[in-house]
């Protein structure tokens, strides 16, 4: 960025609707000028022509005609210092010296001692610096455009007589159902209806494989429809979809700080002042003193003031923390500022809660324990027969369990829920019941067995919840539900290993539970049976040990905790509104294998930003001698800053481009 950081012109500074981060596209809101419909190419049209008078002019002149030549260098210097000069004398009104007040004074300086080539050539550089700085910075933006740009423009409504009508998306209300064909992309976020099918999610969750959407799953806009029709009930207006608020959010994010900038900032409003002081006096002294000339001391003076000028390290930090953001989002992973992307970098320490986040968060059938002579597929018949009577999220497991094996679940007749001991109902015109020991002890109809009592007693010793099913008489056996290990926790606390990051298990679960799940998943250190406060405790202890802790889970009760973390970090796709809103990131597919890839993109950023600072005052502090002592001339001073300026904004964006960091780091199969 040529210039301070507070610029009114300054890229980052911009409204981002104004950026098309809102809009369909870059230069939304604008005037549709010539130059405005070729983009940030648009900003490359001055400097090309201010290059082109500069070329014209010097061959003129060579071939004699100065008068021409000085008139074509003078369209040079109106072309590529309009700009700068415009900025720089903005921020002169309000108390401010900044670089582009800098390099205008040095083109001046520069044809007051007959250097107008050199001038001329500051000014072409400055602004052809400028336009492609632009350049760079939309391509980082583009990659996060493109979400807003997904989302389809009109839904297929579904009316009530079963027809159809396409609506624009603006008009379809929460609760409307929409009409999904195959190979299009969803209008709205809601829940699937009718039908499944195979949804791709990559541009929303990162997920790189299509996620299978039955009658009760979620659907984001913008998404794209397998081969299956699907009808969808609308949850969220189109202004508050999720794609529509990590649009917003990541707009937000990118709009604000990192520390880096912060840091920048303040040494800039320092040092431009003291390069200005320094520039008068490198005029001034060497003549009085002697020691050269008038004229030779002030194109010195001048080639310093370049050289000096921290353009480079202006556009140092945004580049980079644009490009992560960026590439973080396109990830699956939604980081709400350049801050909370640099603390991810410093994380050591992981607290992690466990239910809904190391677990899925919802229970399912883990074991299956028949009496002899019994097979699974009776026993799980009359369970889910029984339970599908409750909406207990352990029934739920059931039922599912059964009808996941292709079971046929009868219905059950005078189902009673007995509180604190099970669910009985009629099956097959026989009473049944499933539950705890003391909903058969005494039972008129129902039997008792202390074998299956034995059965449920070791299901309940492998840490998960077990339950009796009897069918009149006959004991039919045990089933044990938990609330199992996401896949891809084990393979995350690895790849967590590898980038020396250690893992905590935080859980108001009890002990043996949490053990049996940190056993699975290979975190070693568990914290079991807390309260909210407690966990609170534990992260400040990390955060005391560490100088920095992230905490990750579900975004609600788990709030305080993420809030006293360096960085909170949400499970998005199941509270996705509340994550939003209460973390500083959000995996957005609550894929755990997004951690690794965050965190080492924190790091990679990190990285890039210390790079950029140390090549960029490099050449600062190589330019200001050279110049001073007129072993570089003006030129090469020109050339070597403002070469360095855009080799920095680039070198930035390959952040853009770089490899998901989860697959370098995960262990091997």
């Amino acid at each position: 960025m040529h210039g301070s950081a507070d610029h009114d012109h300054g890229h980052r500074h911009h409204d981002p609707a104004a950026d098309g981060l809102h809009g369909s596209g870059a230069g939304s809101g604008s005037v549709a000028t010539p130059l405005a419909r070729l983009g940030a190419y648009g900003e490359l049209v001055w400097p090309a022509i201010a290059g082109a008078a500069l070329l014209t002019g010097y061959l003129v002149a060579k071939g004699g005609h100065q008068s021409a030549g000085y008139g074509l260098y003078a369209v040079a210097y109106a072309v590529g210092g309009w700009e700068a000069t415009r900025d720089g004398v903005r921020q002169l009104i309000r108390g401010r010296l900044d670089i582009d007040f800098l390099m205008v004074v040095a083109a001046i300086g520069a044809a007051l001692v007959g250097e107008f080539v050199e001038g001329a050539l500051l000014l072409f550089l400055f602004s052809l610096g400028h336009g492609l700085e632009h350049l760079a910075m939309s391509r980082a933006r583009s990659a996060v455009e493109a979400l807003a740009r997904i989302a389809p423009k009109k839904a297929r409504l579904r009316l009530a007589d079963g027809g159809e009508r396409e609506v624009p998306v603006e008009q379809v209300a929460v609760g409307d159902l929409i009409a999904v064909r195959p190979g299009e992309r969803i209008a709205a976020d809601g829940e699937v209806c009718e039908g499944r099918s195979g949804v791709d999610q990559s541009p929303i969750t990162g997920e790189s494989m299509p996620v299978d959407k039955a009658p009760g799953d979620g659907v984001f806009a913008g998404t794209l429809n397998g081969d299956g029709a699907l009808l969808v009930r609308v949850t969220q207006l189109a202004s508050e979809s999720l794609v529509a608020q990590m649009v917003r959010l990541v707009a937000e994010a990118q709009a604000s700080k990192s520390t880096a900038e912060r840091a920048a900032e303040r040494f800039t409003r320092i040092y431009v002042p003291c390069v200005l002081t320094a520039t008068a006096l490198a005029v001034v002294v060497p003549p009085l003193a002697g020691w050269l000339g008038w004229n030779e001391a002030f194109l010195r003076a001048m080639s310093m003031l370049i050289g000096a000028s921290p353009c480079a390290l202006a556009i140092s930090t945004p580049a980079a923390v644009l490009a992560g953001l960026a590439r973080a989002a396109r990830g699956g992973v939604l980081v709400k500022g350049g801050a909370h992307l640099e603390n991810l970098g410093l994380l050591r320490s992981i607290a992690v809660d466990k239910t809904g986040t190391i677990t899925r968060g919802r229970p399912e059938v883990s074991a299956i324990a028949p009496m002899p002579g019994v097979t699974e597929d009776e026993l799980l018949r009359v369970a889910a027969s029984v339970e599908s009577a409750s909406d207990h999220p352990i029934a739920r497991a059931v039922v599912a369990a059964a009808r996941a094996r292709g079971i046929a679940v009868p219905p059950p007749v005078d189902a009673a829920a007995v509180k604190g001991r099970g669910v009985e109902a009629t099956v097959d015109g026989v009473r049944a019941g499933v539950g705890r020991a003391t909903l058969f002890a005494g039972h008129a109809v129902l039997a008792a067995d202390a074998r299956v009592e034995e059965l449920a007693q070791a299901i309940q010793a492998r840490a998960m919840t077990a339950m009796s099913v009897v069918h009149g008489g006959r004991a039919l056996g045990a089933i044990g539900v938990s609330d199992r290990a996401r896949p891809e926790a084990r393979q995350a606390v690895a790849a967590l290993a590898s980038l020396g990051c250690e893992v905590v298990m935080l859980t108001g679960d009890n002990a043996a539970t949490a053990r049996a799940i940190s056993q699975e998943v290979g975190i070693a250190r568990v914290e079991a049976g807390l309260m909210p406060e407690q966990k609170i405790g534990f992260v400040r202890e990390l955060v005391a040990r560490d100088g920095t802790a992230g905490m990750v889970g579900d975004g609600v009760n788990d709030a305080p905790a993420l809030a006293a973390a360096t960085v909170g970090i949400a499970m998005g796709h199941g509270g996705t509104d509340v994550a939003l809103e209460a973390a500083d990131v959000a995996l957005m597919s609550d894929d755990l294998t997004r951690l690794a890839f965050a965190v080492d993109l924190g790091r990679a950023t990190r990285a890039m930003i210390r790079q950029n600072v140390i090549f960029s005052m490099a050449v600062v502090v190589g330019l200001i001698p050279l110049t001073l002592f007129g072993v570089v001339p003006l030129s090469v001073a020109v050339i070597c800053h403002e070469g360095s300026t855009v080799l920095v904004a680039l070198h930035g964006l390959r952040l853009l481009s770089r490899r998901d960091g989860y697959e370098r780091v995960k262990p091997a199969a």
